[in-house]
């Protein structure tokens, strides 16, 4: 992968140093495809592949699914199921809502400040509520 920016290289980098990811050739590319500008992405695994190979990096679309797992498990993305077959993965890490534009299928972070939610349910018996994701489907009036 042609690296046009050695900061946005830098980023990638220390964003898997900060989980103790190895840096491989392939989970550098992507974390600098995911991080490198500094800004929050929500990204499916098959845009992510495309950003890859736009970008000259071989990869396979099976090591993209794999990095993303293994990003979201080490604590550097969450993803986000949308519907049982759909799923994105998200860059930023603090709790907050989104929306799905089900016209364009495209996720986006929806404002966290004028999300309220009174209680949920208690955890079953001998677990605990690791998450609430709360996902907003909008389309187009």
């Amino acid at each position: 992968m042609a690296m046009t920016n050695p900061t946005e290289h830098r980023r990638g980098h220390d964003w898997l140093a900060t989980a103790g990811l190895r840096p491989t050739r392939q989970r550098l590319a992507l974390a600098t495809l995911l991080v490198g500008d500094g800004k929050d992405r929500h990204v499916t695994a098959e845009s992510l592949y495309a950003a890859a190979l736009d970008a000259g990096e071989k990869v396979s679309l099976a090591t993209v699914y794999n990095t993303l797992k293994a990003f979201c498990d080490a604590g550097l993305m969450h993803e986000i199921t949308v519907d049982g077959s759909r799923s994105y993965f998200d860059t930023r890490m603090d709790d907050h809502p989104h929306f799905f534009w089900e016209d364009e299928n495209y996720l986006t972070d929806a404002p966290a400040e004028e999300l309220k939610l009174a209680s949920v349910p208690a955890a079953p018996e001998g677990t605990e509520i690791t998450r609430v994701d709360v996902v907003i489907r909008v389309r187009r009036a």
